[in-house]
């Protein structure tokens, strides 16, 4: 066979090839039996949700929008106040309010109304999420006034509100929030929430404020005119940071637990405590900045004080009064390193400075062989 009859049957082979292919991946010639039907999903499939819009939530005399039915609810764009009225109401258990990344903000004089706000008394189960609410007359997020308890509120940014931030009712949670320059504080809950991962900075009120029986991690409070961080009793601080406020950085109530936290240059003291408290492994730093304060300052009895560094403030540890343990605090170049009442369990040594230390050895013993010792340096 020659050169030019061989290229002709190759293609002619390759052709038959093709077509069989094209036959096998067409499927059967023949429909199924029955009628014909889309096989499309439906708006409703697609966006099983309910959009904030005049027509499915259309607002009242006080609201521009009012969700008064449990469901998913969505917005699909920015909200602008009205003068005399919220910009979302929740009047239903049962709610998701997803904000899409859209802001709700307020107008200046328009009255003390809320930016999202649920407004029936002994609401349940309010999620609000994903979105900014700032400047608005009153609360920017408010789920506390009339008690919506078991909510959540979820990477929301609340700023230049007139009253707090953001407002949770009891056993509530509010994770990856932002609250700014809000005139009340930027965070405020009732009894036996959690706040996770939220920043409140530079409010006129404190940062973060809670009543009982919460717990806050991993939560920055800095620059706030009142309080960074101020909660009541048998709560539980891990992990947070209180930066330059202009009252004390951390203050608690009684039976609270305050870990792995700094307090710095706050204008009172770094962390403050009334009594039962257990304060360990805190990192207090230049604190009466502009004014007098303690790196930690126990104001009553049965507190456990452990395993503090407290440098640079007025008073290192400062307490006032009988009947607590201070053991293996460290202090140093504060105007004053401890400043403790009588009838306290304490024992304090001046640490003894090492010559240089190179190599494998070297060094010389702190002062103190006592497990228990708290140490100036």
């Amino acid at each position: 066979m020659n050169r030019t009859a061989f290229v002709c049957t190759s293609i002619a082979a390759l052709a038959l090839l093709g077509a069989a292919a094209m036959v096998t991946i067409a499927g059967p010639l023949d429909p199924p039996a029955g009628p014909v039907t889309s096989t499309y999903k439906t708006l409703t499939e697609v966006e099983p949700r309910i959009a904030i819009n005049a027509t499915n939530t259309p607002g009242d005399a006080d609201s521009l929008f009012k969700i008064t039915q449990p469901g998913s609810y969505y917005l699909t764009g920015n909200i602008t106040g009205v003068v005399g009225k919220r910009g979302i109401e929740i009047a239903a258990s049962g709610v998701t309010l997803d904000l899409m990344g859209f802001d709700l903000v307020g107008i200046p004089g328009m009255g003390a109304f809320d930016g999202v706000s649920a407004t029936v008394n002994s609401l349940t189960n309010i999620t609000v999420r994903n979105g900014s609410v700032r400047n608005w007359g009153d609360e920017g997020v408010d789920l506390g006034s009339n008690f919506a308890d078991n909510s959540a509120v979820i990477d929301v940014r609340a700023s230049g509100n007139i009253g707090n931030g953001i407002t949770i009712s009891t056993g509530c949670t509010i994770t990856g929030c932002t609250a700014s320059s809000n005139t009340g504080s930027g965070i405020s809950t009732s009894t036996g929430c959690t706040i996770t991962g939220c920043t409140a900075f530079g409010n006129i009120g404190n940062g973060i404020s809670t009543s009982n029986g919460c717990t806050i991690t991993g939560c920055a409070a800095p620059f706030n005119s009142g309080m960074g961080i101020s909660i009541g009793g048998g709560c539980t601080i891990t992990g947070c940071s209180a930066y330059s406020n202009f009252g004390d950085g951390i203050s608690a109530n009684s039976t609270t637990t305050i870990s792995n936290c700094t307090a710095r240059i706050n204008t009172l003291d770094g962390i403050r405590v009334f009594s039962d408290c257990l304060i360990l492994a805190n990192m207090c730093s230049a604190n009466g900045n502009g004014g007098d304060g303690a790196g930690i300052h126990a104001t009553g009895s049965d507190n456990r004080i452990e395993g503090n560094n407290c440098v640079d403030a007025d008073r290192g540890i400062d307490v006032d009064v009988a009947g607590n343990i201070i053991i293996r605090n460290t202090c140093s170049s504060n105007t004053t390193n401890w400043s403790v009442v009588a009838g306290n369990v304490i024992l304090v040594v001046n640490g003894v400075g090492a010559p240089a230390v190179f190599g494998t050895a070297g060094g010389a013993a702190p002062g103190s062989t006592d497990p228990n010792a708290n140490f100036s340096y």
